[in-house]
């Protein structure tokens, strides 16, 4: 069943770098918005009058609290209309339509494998979501690694909070990459990272999200190094 349309309540906008915001979207028709670490919600904007070319559809990042506000973070394209709207029409205390949760990109129900949590730009929404849902709901897990490919440091989304958690959660590792800029860090893109951590092919559920020739290298990759298919979740960004 799809879920109806109803009002949200731009709560808070927060600039993140020139190019990403994180937008908390409450929803004073649902005191508790229930929905699965992964899935998404559809934005009806005012930006035509063909109903298709009008949503727009992102990862929840927050994770389930039992309450009815959800965040999302949301990158600028450059000429994209549902952007350009989000950006410079919407402010905190604006109202926007919204549909959701929808979508299946969720947890594998038991965590008895290593995790693989590969992403680019704001493909790190989702996981986001599960690992802080992972945590909090203390399930008991694997190794999990997030493996997160972008440009540059000042672009890397939640650095601060993904290095914190991995202080705080046993198993967890944040491995971020960069390539287009040199750091104490990793550089390069996500696949060597990957493809280092399973050389002796332990049991791994891999899930990636981002856009799609990074998802396409990512499988083709995988499959060839010896995973089966069904081993692998995906989520395709634009």
């Amino acid at each position: 069943m799809i879920p109806q349309w109803q009002p949200g309540i731009v709560h808070k906008i927060e600039h993140v770098t020139p190019n990403n915001r994180r937008y908390w979207i409450q929803l004073p028709e649902t005191p508790v918005f229930d929905f699965k670490p992964g899935q998404f919600v559809t934005l009806d904007l005012p930006i035509s009058e063909q109903r298709n070319k009008r949503w727009r559809s992102y990862s929840i990042a927050s994770a389930p609290a039992g309450n009815n506000i959800i965040e999302l973070i949301i990158t600028h394209v450059e000429g994209g209309a549902g952007t350009d709207f989000i950006f410079n029409v919407l402010h905190e205390g604006s109202t926007v339509q919204l549909r959701g949760p929808q979508g299946v990109f969720q947890l594998p129900a038991v965590l008895d494998k290593d995790l693989f949590l590969i992403c680019t730009g704001t493909g790190i929404a989702p996981f986001r979501s599960m690992v802080d849902h992972i945590y909090n709901q203390k399930i008991e897990h694997k190794n999990i690694y997030l493996i997160f490919g972008t440009r540059t440091k000042a672009d890397l989304l939640y650095y601060n909070e993904m290095k914190d958690l991995e202080n705080r959660m046993p198993g967890f590792h944040y491995l971020p990459t960069l390539s287009r800029e040199t750091w104490e860090g990793a550089t390069g893109y996500v696949h060597a990272l990957y493809e280092r951590l399973c050389v002796d092919h332990q049991p791994a559920t891999f899930m990636l999200c981002g856009w799609k020739e990074m998802i396409q290298e990512a499988e083709k990759r995988i499959e060839q190094s010896g995973y089966d298919k069904k081993n692998i979740i995906t989520e395709l960004y634009g």
